[in-house]
């Protein structure tokens, strides 16, 4: 498939993945702008592999609706700067055109750049002499070329800077071992790392392979400095395996935060709450394979087991816990609910929670939780 091929229709998981970013980017910019403001008075969205703004069915792509936002919004119209590329000369004329046709497009400040530029090793070490205002990349290339960890450290490196990538693991686990692509798969993982992954997937099953593969990834931002990496997984239409992954590398706490609410409501599918940060259509076909597990009783187990002894508010669990885990706040709240009823831990009075509707109480961040002390702690 080529890339005007792909732009050919908008797929369901084309407007997942469009929603999240959208999604992302206005809580992200509703965080910054107030120390923005003080601070050069500017925000930015950078998209790198931009297209050609609409899909041929007329459906608007992710640039254009971040631009629409902005447009709708007072800071946005006065502080964002917009840099869209494409090497495609032809989808940044496209882009370009379809930016002019938008409605109030001449209200914002900054007029929104478009450049057609290869990805690679030029801009990066352009992207390494600048200093970002804070700023929201995105980087979605059809395959893998551009995509690499000197790229992900020449964006990341300043407050506000988030990052949210593409990353085709279709393509990248059949890359892996495929000599003629090996300079790219070291670029995007480090050649230490790749190597060693290449050596950790013999033998592993389909299933064994992503989860190497995504966590070898995610410690390699870290390392970087994005001490938060957020997957979101999309499966092929039977629900049998997955061919691509939009990711989140962010510096901060609250942007992880953030995108795991956004990416637990665009999930195809829950149980007992607990989102599987993924989208499968075959969720829809196929129900009865997505409703054996029980993580929310996991969550519970898990929260008397690594907290025995300790006492603590839900927030600072929450905070300790949930880093890496499928669980969002809501989740935490409805296990502790769970736990104080089977008597597995004590709080505070329930006085000290937030009311909600009809009387009922929930675990506010403050609520103080001792739990009790397991076999293995006792004296």
């Amino acid at each position: 498939m080529t890339d005007q091929s792909f732009f050919a229709a908008s797929s369901e998981q084309s407007q997942i993945k469009t929603r999240i970013v959208a999604k992302y980017f206005w809580a992200w910019a509703k965080v910054v702008i107030p120390s923005a403001k003080s601070h050069g008075n500017r925000i930015a969205y950078v998209d790198l592999f931009a297209g050609p703004g609409r899909y041929k069915d007329g459906t608007i792509s992710t640039p254009l609706l971040i631009l629409e936002k902005a447009i709708a919004d007072a800071d946005m119209r006065r502080m964002l700067v917009t840099v869209l590329n494409d090497k495609d000369k032809e989808n940044s004329a496209s882009l370009a055109q379809s930016i002019d046709e938008l409605e109030g497009v001449g209200r914002l400040s900054h007029r929104p750049q478009v450049r057609s530029e290869e990805v690679g090793g030029e801009i990066v070490r352009m992207f390494e002499k600048i200093r970002f205002v804070p700023t929201l990349f995105f980087v979605d290339p059809w395959g893998y070329k551009g995509l690499s960890l000197a790229l992900m450290n020449s964006v990341l490196k300043h407050w506000g800077c988030d990052c949210i990538f593409f990353f085709n693991y279709n393509r990248i686990n059949m890359g892996l071992n495929n000599p003629i692509v090996r300079e790219h798969m070291n670029d995007l993982f480090g050649e230490d790392r790749a190597g060693s992954i290449r050596e950790k997937l013999a033998g592993l099953k389909p299933e064994e392979r992503e989860a190497l593969i995504i966590e070898e990834l995610s410690r390699a931002l870290q390392q970087l400095g994005a001490n938060y990496v957020l997957p979101f997984g999309f499966k092929n239409e039977r629900g049998t395996r997955t061919t691509h992954h939009l990711i989140l590398a962010t510096k901060s706490f609250k942007g992880y935060e953030i995108m795991k609410e956004i990416m637990a409501a665009e999930s195809s599918e829950q149980e007992q709450g607990v989102p599987s940060f993924e989208y499968s259509p075959a969720s829809k076909n196929f129900p009865l394979l997505f409703a054996l597990s029980r993580p929310l009783d996991d969550l519970e187990d898990a929260l008397v087991r690594d907290f025995a002894g300790r006492q603590m508010t839900m927030g600072d669990v929450y905070l300790e816990h949930s880093v890496g885990k499928p669980y969002v706040r809501a989740n935490y709240k409805k296990a502790f609910t769970h736990l104080e009823s089977a008597g597995k831990i004590d709080v505070t009075p329930a006085a000290e929670r937030r009311p909600k509707r009809g009387g009922k109480v929930t675990f506010a961040d403050r609520v103080v939780v001792r739990f009790p002390r397991g076999p293995e702690n006792e004296p």
